[in-house]
């Protein structure tokens, strides 16, 4: 080679150098933290040096690809909603739940929103002493909802203020008609684009199916919670045997203005609190269906149990609401006394996937001392 060649090939690869340091290297990158790296990266460790381990690298980067495929396809799942509903007396001599579902909140109460994705509203109310609150409260909360200023952009405000609202508008309406005294739990579930809203106060129950698995959605307000019974006692109220105040199997409802001493009177809070408690989250893919159901149905069936049992059946019929059905049958059958009342949303036209078990791996080995004697035994 000639000198002037050498000096050609020199000018060529310091063209080269100045050339890769400008690169990007998108072809090795699977995403911005690799080409910053890269970018990073000192002189030994220069793209060029690190041809002989491309392979390596481009392994990290499919599995980037696929890593940011999966959650492309997570986030980007838009739900379609599925519901079905069943109810049953039970062992009561007296039916006093009731449930609505709205496909459109804002359509269903004529309200034009900015948003062309429909609000879905979903509830179940568990009466007690009567039907009148629950009934009153199946009535009235949707409406009150839609138009408090905050929906559905501040939505979680809206929710717990339209509680409060329609609490006291059922304290007024009680005052004009005595007949109507009683009181109820409350669960609602709103689905607006990507985003489940549920706001419980009382005992009913929302459980989420994530790929099988139950996830709860809420937590039954009861006398043995201890944060509630702190929040009780903080306001002057107690726990007689498991009472409320000696009078109440749950400590939140909306209703009961009749009991003394519950709600709030001349100013001060009483113990029994219809404020909701709130959870939100994003649905993707994975998130299979949803399942509200009275406290009847969770006297008699665990969270994942009804998961499991709701499953099964979508997996026989993709029928909502034949689904509905037979776990309200199922809970009769292992001897429900309490009003029944289940409602379930699908986020999918699909039934639910087969799980896949997968077998663990158990490693076998034995002593020192158990292969001396094996050996012994088989040399006889």
């Amino acid at each position: 080679m000639c000198v002037k060649d050498a000096e050609q090939v020199s000018q060529e690869m310091e063209d080269l150098d100045d050339s890769n340091n400008k690169k990007t290297w998108p072809l090795l990158c699977g995403g911005d933290f690799f080409c910053t790296q890269m970018e990073n990266w000192d002189d030994k460790d220069s793209p060029v040096a690190m041809v002989s381990g491309s392979s390596r690298l481009e392994s990290i980067s499919e599995d980037a690809v696929a890593t940011d495929r999966k959650h492309n396809v997570l986030t980007n799942f838009v739900p379609t909603l599925r519901s079905g509903e069943w109810s049953d007396i039970g062992g009561r001599a007296y039916m006093e739940d009731t449930h609505i579902c709205i496909a459109d909140l804002a359509k269903n109460f004529s309200c034009n929103l900015m948003s062309e994705e429909a609000v879905s509203f979903y509830g179940v109310f568990d009466g007690h002493e009567g039907k009148g609150a629950s009934h009153f409260v199946r009535d009235h909360l949707p409406r009150v909802i839609v138009e408090d200023a905050g929906f559905p952009l501040e939505l979680e405000k809206a929710v717990t203020r339209s509680f409060m609202a329609t609490d006291a508008a059922f304290a007024k309406s009680c005052s004009l008609e005595s007949a109507l005294a009683s009181g109820t739990t409350v669960l609602t579930a709103i689905i607006f684009g990507r985003s489940l809203l549920v706001a419980n106060a009382g005992d009913c129950r929302a459980v989420l199916s994530r790929h099988g698995t139950a996830i709860e959605m809420s937590k039954d307000h009861r006398p043995c919670c201890l944060k509630e019974r702190r929040r009780i006692e903080s306001l002057g109220g107690f726990i007689d045997d498991g009472y409320l105040n000696g009078q109440l199997g749950v400590t939140r409802a909306l209703g009961d203005w009749h009991l003394e001493g519950m709600k709030e009177t001349g100013g001060r809070v009483g113990p029994l609190s219809a404020e909701p408690e709130l959870k939100m989250i994003t649905l993707t893919k994975e998130d299979e269906f949803l399942i509200i159901g009275s406290d009847g149905i969770w006297d008699v069936f665990t969270s994942q149990n009804a998961i499991d049992f709701a499953r099964r059946r979508l997996q026989e019929h993709n029928d909502v609401k034949l689904c509905c059905k037979e776990i309200v049958e199922e809970g009769i059958k292992r001897g429900a006394t309490d009003n029944l009342t289940v409602v379930l949303v699908s986020f999918h036209l699909e039934p639910p996937p087969s799980s896949v078990i997968q077998r663990v791996r158990v490693r076998r080995s034995i002593s020192a001392e158990g292969l001396q004697s094996l050996k012994c035994l088989l040399e006889g």
